[in-house]
C-alpha cells in the first residue's frame, strides 16, 4: 500500500494510460503540456516507480544533456524498469549536445560508425571535436572508431577524455574495458569493467566479462 499522505502526481496516471494504449507520442505530448524539465528531474525521486519510470521515459524524449546526471542516478534505481528506461533515456540525451548542427553532425558519425565505415567516422568525429572538444559523445565515437581500426591506444585516450566530460558513460567505461582487454591487460580490464558496472549495472555482458577475467585472476568478488 502507498502512502496516502503522498499526493500522487498525475504524471502517475498518465504513465499508467501510456502502458494501456503503449502510444508513447500520445504520453509525450501530454506530459510536455503538463510538466517542465526541472519538475520531471525532481520526480526521478518520487516514492512510486510509476512516477519515476514515466519522468525517466519522458526526460528522454523531451530533455538535453543537461538531464545527464538525473538519468544517470536512475541506471542504479532499485527498480528495474526504471533502470532499464533511464539506460535508453540517457543514451538519447547523450546526443542532445551542443549546437543543432554539431548534433546533426554527431548523428552523422554514429551512423557511419553503425555502417561500420571507421575511417570516415573518426576523421569526421576529430572534426567535431575540433569544433566543440566539450561534446562527450564525439570523443566516444571516435573512441569506437579508434577500436575497430586498431587504434588502441587512441580509443583509450578518447574513452578516459569521454569519461572526464561525463562520468555517468558507462559505454565509454565498458569501452576502456575492451581495451585493456586487446592489450592483454587484464587487471586494468577487471577494474574498469567493475567501475563501469557501478555506473549501469543491468549490462549483463560486462558482467560476465567480470566474472571471466576473475576466475582467470584467480581472485574473489
Amino acid at each position: 500500500m502507498g502512502d496516502p499522505t503522498i499526493r500522487r502526481p498525475i504524471l502517475s496516471e498518465l504513465y499508467e494510460q501510456f502502458l494501456a494504449d503503449r502510444d508513447q507520442a500520445a504520453f509525450i505530448h501530454r506530459v510536455a503540456e503538463r510538466y517542465h524539465t526541472a519538475t520531471l528531474e525532481r520526480l526521478v525521486l518520487h516514492p512510486s516507480r510509476w512516477v519515476r519510470r514515466g519522468s525517466v521515459l519522458a526526460l528522454g524524449a523531451i530533455s538535453d544533456f543537461s538531464s545527464n546526471t538525473v538519468l544517470g542516478h536512475a541506471l542504479v534505481d532499485h527498480d528495474r524498469g526504471v533502470r532499464m528506461l533511464a539506460e535508453s533515456a540517457i543514451r538519447a540525451i547523450w546526443c542532445r549536445d551542443g549546437s543543432w548542427n554539431q548534433q546533426q553532425e554527431l548523428a552523422r558519425i554514429i551512423g557511419l560508425n553503425a555502417a561500420e565505415k571507421h575511417d570516415a567516422a573518426r576523421n569526421a568525429a576529430t572534426r567535431l571535436i575540433e569544433d566543440n572538444p566539450r561534446l562527450a559523445e564525439s570523443w566516444n565515437q571516435r573512441a569506437i572508431a579508434n577500436f575497430a581500426v586498431q587504434r588502441v591506444l587512441e580509443s583509450i585516450a578518447d574513452c578516459r577524455q569521454t569519461l572526464d566530460l561525463n562520468p555517468f558513460h558507462f559505454g565509454a567505461a565498458a569501452g576502456l574495458g575492451q581495451c585493456h582487454m586487446q592489450l592483454g591487460d587484464h587487471q586494468s580490464a577487471l577494474d574498469t569493467f567493475r567501475h563501469a558496472l557501478k555506473i549501469n549495472p543491468s549490462m549483463e555482458g560486462v558482467r560476465s566479462n567480470v566474472v571471466y577475467l576473475q576466475k582467470l585472476l584467480g581472485k574473489r568478488k
